[in-house]
């Protein structure tokens, strides 16, 4: 019975860690599109609107944005 529950919570923790993974993943990619995209949506954004650092920005959101996702997808936080 003890196991039950232990898995049962298990599985619950895993459907919302999994969720907030997507969610979170999501907000960040959108993030990096924006910074990447700004300039050519004609979206005045900060003073210098060609900056490399929103580049670079841009390119870390949407590697740690699609890192988010994969992991909401493998629901590998228990091990």
């Amino acid at each position: 019975m003890f196991e039950e529950y232990e898995k049962k919570k298990r599985k619950q923790v895993s459907f919302m860690k999994s969720i907030m993974d997507y969610g979170m993943g999501t907000l960040i990619l959108l993030a990096g599109l924006f910074f990447l995209f700004h300039k050519y949506l004609k979206i005045p954004f900060g003073d210098n609107s060609d900056s490399i650092f929103d580049k670079l920005f841009g390119i870390m959101c949407l590697l740690y944005g699609s890192w988010r996702i994969y992991r909401g997808y493998k629901k590998n936080y228990f091990r």
